[in-house]
Order: structure tokens, then sequence, then C-alpha cells
């Protein structure tokens, strides 16, 4: 383009208004602009599509939600070993990554990247450090989970801070991390974007613009209003008539007028017209979209979860031939490998382990018609015989043996601490397995309130409206329907369009089950049948319907704020036995254990009668995504609609979810 002198004419048209190509100035700097467009779209997914927003947000934010947008810089690490290093952050359904570093045992990244922080959203960040091996997997060896809304608003002159790692497995200290956080005032944000923007027309880079850089610049916004104030703007600017204006001050006249009468309506990065009224999400847009730091190298981003983020490039391989993929929603559950849950405490995006080949025969199985043939041939008898012969075992005392390697496994997703017992006391596997917690391991949210009903398990957790939702959203089944699942003696037809709550219970789990009301127990109703895996892969299956074939115990609460609510334990495979602890005609309070699931995973299913709860709103959106939500014992789950409530609607959000 030429880096002519910045002292040319405000009136003067640019000499270079069209090439031997055809293109003009303008057009040049508006594909400039637009270079890293295909680069974002390409990396920037979600749910299975592609998102245009650049802070990934499903609904426009309110002002009073909006803590700001906080530049973290990962700047380096000791380790107990020299090896090359990459780190990556989490927050919310975004992963970020650093650069690898050369072999050392204090690696250096100076690595930023800009993070909307939200007063009820995500704001812990987890930070992820992993040594390198591009033959097969890079292999995680420590980890911090950062408050940055706590380390944002702590009292120090500085915004630096030094955390320790820990060892996944162990919990050891195995090295420390420094990092710095910090949120710009909003019109500093608007003006640094202002000047990244006017940077790009700065030709010989001398920090001055001439009038027919600045106006190239307008001219590539394609706004015909900003066209229109391009010399009134630069007059303003230009207050010793020089013709050249400092590229600082125009960024900040530019700034104060986008506040006033914004004259950007069109991402210059990714395409997204911008509501002109919507000023603060505009501001948001723009900074993340456009984010060059400072100067510092910029993560890079696009990736849902650490482990994705790390992977080396063989494992990269191995995942295409496989044809398995990260990503959210009904496709990781129905065909990858990843099952990723949004976690409700965390507010991020957690992968759910389970054994590969245990995938790819539950693939060949469940969904294939010739997989469910060989089931309707006797692989039912097989599978009963097998969760029998298994069950035994699990209660034998050598099963003792395959507590340590279970709780290897699952290192970095069971919390031992929370246990009433220490490991040794357990003498078979499954007295480990149906494990009590320590109490107020699991606090009830609103212990005083009936009216508002708990989480009953420690979980993946799906919601519904009614159940045309859930087959819209989650059940594949051939047939499901809730008489299905409630039989004709414990269904009535309050409960026929009721709403549907699904608990979901990995291997990893507590797997005792409690109450999510209170109430008196009017019925049970044992239900014979198969022991079909609950997992994703067959529940969204077309060719068979878990949870109207699979062995089952009905159990009908009778409430005062709910009605009756029909809550139904599912056994799976490896599930030999459902056991109750509460008996018929007990009064139950919310919170109260109502029984456990011998080995395996399993599922709980609560129908309310039609338009007696109100389910909480991040929980139906999550659902209505396909995306399960990873819950504890006792966490809010909706509330009441027979009665106005001291806790209405219009308080709803100031509820604070209990871990």
């Amino acid at each position: 383009m030429g880096h002519g002198n910045s002292k040319a004419g405000m009136e003067s048209s640019s000499d270079e208004s069209a090439r031997g190509d055809g293109s003009s100035r303008a057009d040049r700097i508006k594909k400039k602009l637009h270079l890293s467009r295909s680069h974002f779209r390409r990396h920037h997914r979600h749910a299975g599509a592609t998102v245009s927003s650049a802070h990934n947000l499903t609904k426009l934010l309110k002002e009073e939600d909006f803590a700001g947008i906080a530049l973290l810089r990962l700047i380096t690490a000791e380790m107990q070993f020299k090896d090359k290093w990459l780190a990556c952050v989490t927050l919310g359904e975004q992963t970020f990554r650093t650069c690898v570093t050369d072999q050392t045992d204090k690696p250096t990244w100076n690595s930023e990247k800009k993070l909307l922080l939200e007063k009820n959203g995500a704001h812990i960040a987890r930070i992820s450090v992993f040594e390198t091996n591009r033959l097969s997997k890079n292999n995680l060896v420590g980890y911090c989970e950062i408050d940055l809304l706590e380390f944002l608003t702590q009292d120090s002159d500085t915004d630096i801070g030094k955390f320790d790692l820990f060892d996944p497995s162990s919990k050891a200290i195995v090295g420390t991390i420094t990092l710095s956080c910090f949120i710009e005032d909003p019109m500093e944000t608007e003006k640094n974007f202002a000047r990244r923007i006017l940077s790009i027309v700065d030709y010989n880079e001398d920090g001055n613009l001439s009038f027919n850089e600045f106006s190239d610049l307008i001219d590539a916004f394609g706004n015909q209003l900003a066209a229109n104030k391009k010399k009134e703007l630069f007059r303003a600017a230009d207050k010793n008539g020089d013709g050249v204006v400092c590229m600082d001050e125009l960024a900040e006249l530019l700034a104060v007028h986008q506040e006033k009468e914004p004259l950007i309506t069109c991402c210059p990065v990714c395409g997204e017209i911008l509501e002109v009224p919507d000023r603060l999400n505009s501001m948001i847009h723009l900074t993340l979209c456009f984010d060059e730091g400072t100067g510092n190298q910029v993560m890079t981003g696009g990736f849902l979860i650490d482990k994705q983020a790390a992977n080396g490039w063989m494992f990269k391989l191995t995942e295409w031939a496989h044809f398995s993929s990260y990503d959210i929603g009904l496709r990781s559950g129905s065909s990858a490998s990843h099952i990723l849950v949004f976690d409700r405490r965390k507010k991020r995006l957690v992968e759910e382990l389970i054994d590969s080949k245990i995938v790819l025969s539950m693939r060949a199985i469940y969904q294939s018609k010739v997989g469910l043939g060989v089931m309707d041939q006797g692989a039912k008898d097989i599978l009963q015989s097998m969760s029998e012969k298994q069950g035994k075992k699990m209660d034998s005392v050598e099963s003792a043996k395959d507590i340590p390697k279970f709780v290897e496994f699952f290192k970095d997703q069971l919390n031992l601490d929370e246990a009433k017992y220490p490991l040794e006391h357990f003498k078979t596997f499954n007295e480990f397995f149906i494990r009590e917690l320590k109490p107020g391991a699991r606090p009830i949210a609103h212990m005083e309130c009936d009216d508002i009903a708990v989480c009953a398990a420690d979980c993946r957790l799906m919601a519904f409206k009614t159940a045309d939702d859930s087959l819209r959203f989650w059940i594949k089944g051939r047939k499901f329907s809730i008489r299905g699942l409630l039989g004709n003696e414990a269904c009535s037809s309050a409960f026929i369009e009721g709403t549907l709550v699904i608990f979901r219970l990995a291997p990893q789990d507590y797997h005792r089950f409690h109450s999510p009301v209170s109430g008196t127990i009017e019925m049970f109703v044992n239900i014979p049948g198969c022991l079909y895996t609950v997992n994703p892969i067959a529940v969204n299956s077309k060719y068979c319907n878990v949870f109207t074939e699979n062995k089952r115990v009905v159990c009908i609460i009778s409430t005062a704020d709910f009605g009756k609510v029909a809550f139904v334990a599912i056994g799976a495979t490896m599930v030999g036995s459902i056991t109750f602890s509460k008996k018929l005609g007990e009064y139950v309070q919310k919170g109260d254990e109502l029984g456990y699931f011998s080995f395996g995973g399993s599922t709980v299913i609560c129908v309310f009668e039609k338009d007696r709860i109100k389910i909480d709103e991040d929980l139906l959106e999550n659902s209505e995504r396909s995306l399960e939500t990873l819950v504890s014992v006792g966490m809010q789950l909706g509330i009441s609609t027979k009665k106005k409530s001291d806790v209405g609607s219009s308080n709803m959000e100031k509820l604070v979810l209990q871990a």
C-alpha cells in the first residue's frame, strides 16, 4: 500500500483509489480487517454450529450482569523437572492455550487472553499445565482453580499472583504458576480497541494519521453515517490544523463518539451486524473479537476443554480415524467418544471419563439395527446374567483390590475427602461403591422451604417441561411415554403431560439417591425389565427404549406443594440391585436418603404433575441444547407453582446454588 507522508491534505483524494487489479485502497483495508474471519469462524464452534459472536453469548448481557473484561496473562511457572510445557485456561465453555516452551523447568509464556466476566456467570478459571509429547498425547502435570472475581477484588497493590499447581491424582503440589489479571475501565477498553483499528492504516507506523489514512479506514467500514462524520471527527481531533492527528487522540475521540453515536455497526473481523442501541454488547463483541492483546502472545482459542486443547498430533490423528470429536450436545452422546457435561457449580464444561473400548462396543450394540437384533435374540439374558455375576463378584472380599484401580482411573472426578470412611474401611468393592458421605457434605438448598425442590443425586441432569420436549432434545427411543415409564398402576392423567427430570449417575458418582421433595411415600411398584446401559449412546438410540424397557422401581411421593411426584429408580448394565431405605407410609424430608444403587451407573427419573413445578432456567436452557448439567445432591431444582412463594420469580436469580 505504500508508506506515504502522513501530512497529506485533508481535502485531497487518495491517488490509490484504483490499481491495476481493480481494487481500491479501502477494499484492501477491508480485506485486511477481515483477514482473520475464516480462521475465527473455523475455530469458534458452539453446540455443533458456527458462532459468529466473539463472546459466545446465547443471549445478550444485561448491564447489571456485566462484571468487566479481564485481561488474564500467564507469565511463568516453576516445575519439578525439565520438559517442553504448554498451559491452558478454561472459563465457562471456552478454553485457550499458550504456545509450547523450550525444554526447561521454568517455562515462560507471557501469553494473555481477554475474558468476559459476568457477576452471576462463570468466574472460576482452571489453569492446566501439560508436559508435551507430540507422538501420543500431552500429559496433565498440574492444575489450579482461581476465582477471578475474588482475585480481582482482593485488597492488594499488585495484579500479579502466584498459585500452587496440584497433581490431579494425589493433589500434591507439583509446582507454581505466576499470572496477572486486571479489568480495564470500559472507556479504556474502547480506546484500546480504537487504537488497534486505527493502527491498520498507520502505514508508516509513526503513531500519526493523515486524513486520507483515516478516511480509508472509515470507508472500509461501509457505514454511511461514519462516512458522513469523518471530516467532522478529524477536524475535532486536529486542533492545530496541520492535517495530522496523533493516533491516541483520535482513538479517544472515536471511543467517546462510539458511546454517543456508534460508527461501527458491523464487526470488522467476523462480519456480525451489531445492534446499534446495544452499546454494552457491541463493545464486548468488538473487544473480544479483535483481541490483539498488549503486544504479548495471544492465547489460541476455539477449544471446549483443556484436554482437547492439549492434544498431540498423533492423538488428533487417531481421533480423526475413529470419527470422534469434541463437541457439546446430543452428538457427544450418540456419535462421539467424548461426553461433555456442564458443571453447574463451576460453570464450565467437563469431560465424563469412559473407557474408549466400552464406547466402541456400546456404539456397535445400541446405534445399529444389527446390534439391537443381537440383543433381541438372547443378548438381554446375557446382560442379565453378566450383571448378576458381576454383582456377586463385587460383593466378594477379593473385589476390594479393584478399589485403588477405580480411584486411579477417576482420580480427577472423585473427592475421597467427602467420604464418611477412609478407603481401608471398605472390605468389598460394593461397600466402597455405595459409600456414605460425611454429614454436611451435601448442603440442602433452602431446607426450610418445602416449596423448593432439590436435586436427587450427584449426577448429570436433563430437565424438560414435558415428555414431548424430552423426545425432541434427548430421548430418541422408539416408543417412550410417561405411561410406559411409570406403568399403569402408578401412572395418572396428571403425570402424562408433566415435567420430566432425568438424573443420570456415572460409575464415579456417589451412588445414594435422595428425595427431591418433602412428602409421604404412598406407593412402591416393581417393574421387571432389561438391563441396557443408561449411557447417552443408548438413550439417544432410535433402536431401543432404555427407560421403558429397563428394570425399575417406581415410588410415588405425596406432597403438599408439588402434588404427587413419581420417583423412578432405573437399573442398568452391571446394576444388579436397587435398594430403597425408606418404607411405605414413611414421611421424608427433602434431601433425606431414599436408597442406593449397587455397582454400575444408573438413572433416577422424577415426573412432576403438570404445571406443578417451575424448573430453574439454567437447567432448562442446557437441556434445550441437549447438554447435561453436572449437579450434586441438594442443589436447587425448581420451585412449586401451587402458590406464590416468599421466594418469588423475581428473586429466583438471587438464590445461590449450593454444592
